[in-house]
């Protein structure tokens, strides 16, 4: 079912599994113990009924097959698996180097690119916070 969507719904899905796992993963700190399935697959639904403007573009007939949606499971699953087994740039982890030694943090585990990304962008807020 999936196959048969038009080439741009289907980037916009994949963006927007991106964009809501990200998003997740943010509110919990990337703290792995933490996640929840559950709590994560509600974040979705909401994105998807409230704001994914690829998914009010679809028929009701495609919103309402079964098929449609364990496929759809199936696209959240490998995006996710894909996301966090992209290991982090060498910029990024040149960044957090040096965000790290100028905020005087000790080393800490990041896994994957959108971690990386995360972690920088809450050790520059840091850093900007001290400046202060």
């Amino acid at each position: 079912m999936l196959k048969q969507l038009s080439h741009r719904i289907k980037m916009n899905m994949t963006l927007s599994i991106k964009k809501v796992f990200e998003q997740y993963m943010a509110s919990i700190g990337w703290d792995e113990k933490q996640y929840d399935v559950v709590k994560f697959m509600e974040q979705w639904r909401h994105y998807l009924y409230n704001e994914a403007t690829w998914f009010a573009e679809l028929d009701d007939q495609t919103k309402m097959n079964p098929q449609f949606h364990e496929q759809l499971a199936v696209r959240i699953n490998e995006i996710i698996d894909q996301l966090v087994n992209e290991p982090p740039t060498d910029e990024q982890i040149a960044e957090i180097n040096r965000l790290t030694e100028r905020l005087g943090i000790d080393d800490f585990p990041y896994g994957c690119k959108l971690e990386a990304k995360y972690h920088i962008e809450r050790l520059q807020q840091e850093l900007k916070k001290k400046k202060s």
